[in-house]
């Protein structure tokens, strides 16, 4: 198990390092003047000339590479602006602050709207997968699965904005989303993301319920489980002891994917509700042009996808013995 832990985390870092090179190459990629675009709208001939060398503009591309790399790890120095240590993803001239900073700021925002909604969906979802799989053709299995295709049609910038219209501006029954640090008012954090939660968990409750019940199905089908009633097991004992474990390995991979995808920025969920995560944090640095936002965004997101696929790995395999064996 631990040698298959550490293939899979060597083997993420250099992804990790594919993409921190992909994502600086875009970077001087776009037409523009990275350091133009830094300085704002009132820039000094000197602001400029003080920004060019403080992003090693003025370095071979390989170098500036290196020290911005580098600066992850070790820290950078930025003249004026200060010291950022250790991780640094740099500095943005146009919010005046450090990058890392505001990133710790935004993501618990980010990660609240994750959890909250991804226990809802989880539950909701993999439940109602499950009652469908085992009353397969009843009408049980009908209303779950043509409620299911109705709910994942549905986009957040259209049941969000129903979403507060129904249940914020016409009955007052929830309050206005916002976030509010669960240390300091536990209700308030609750209350804030409770709508956004319901929102962002309706449409992957539908998802989830259809994946549940297409793999309940298969595995209810599969060889082993017709011998194991063959043999007199009872039909719940096969349906949670067999094919519930044989279904959770296709979740779990999912599961994984879906969690980085959330924590890396829900974006439309984010900027309909008004929640300043992440994903508020990206379309604000493309609306402002920061490109130095832009890029430490990317690289967090890309951390947190690629950490969640390794989360995945490890319960895969604890899941399933063959593939910490293979």
């Amino acid at each position: 198990m631990l040698r298959f832990l550490v293939r899979r985390s060597l083997g993420a870092l250099v992804i990790l390092l594919i993409i921190s090179m992909v994502t600086f190459a875009l970077f001087f990629a776009i037409p523009a003047d990275p350091a133009r675009l830094s300085c704002g709208k009132v820039c000094t001939p000197e602001n400029l000339a003080l920004i060019r060398h403080s992003m090693q503009l003025d370095q071979p591309v390989p170098l500036q590479f290196w020290h911005w790399f580098s600066g992850i790890f070790t820290g950078r120095d930025f003249g004026g602006a200060g010291y950022c240590n250790a991780p640094c993803f740099g500095y943005s001239y146009v919010k005046q602050e450090m990058i890392t900073n505001t990133l710790i700021d935004r993501f618990p925002t980010t990660l609240s709207l994750t959890v909250g909604s991804a226990v809802i969906f989880l539950i909701f979802g993999i439940g109602t997968g499950m009652l469908a799989a085992n009353k397969q053709g009843k009408p049980a299995d009908k209303i779950a699965s043509s409620a299911s295709l109705i709910a994942s049609s549905l986009q957040i910038y259209v049941a969000g904005p129903l979403a507060l219209w129904a249940l914020v501006y016409s009955t007052n029954w929830l309050q206005l989303p916002a976030y509010v640090p669960i240390t300091q008012d536990p209700i308030g954090w609750f209350t804030g993301l409770l709508v956004p939660w319901l929102v962002l968990s309706l449409i992957w409750t539908a998802n989830y319920t259809r994946m549940t019940r297409s793999s309940m199905v298969e595995q209810l089908s599969e060889d082993y489980v017709r011998t194991a009633r063959a043999k007199g097991m009872s039909g719940r004992s096969v349906f949670l002891r067999y094919a519930w474990r044989g279904a959770m390995g296709t979740i779990v991979t999912v599961f994984g994917i879906d969690l980085g995808v959330l924590l890396g920025g829900a974006i439309i969920t984010e900027n309909t509700f008004g929640l300043q995560g992440l994903g508020q944090l990206s379309i604000d640095s493309i609306r402002q042009s920061d490109l130095s936002m832009m890029v430490g965004v990317t690289m967090v997101a890309a951390t947190l996808i690629v950490v969640s696929n390794i989360v995945v790995d490890a319960a895969y395999a604890l899941i399933d013995p063959r593939i910490r064996l293979a």
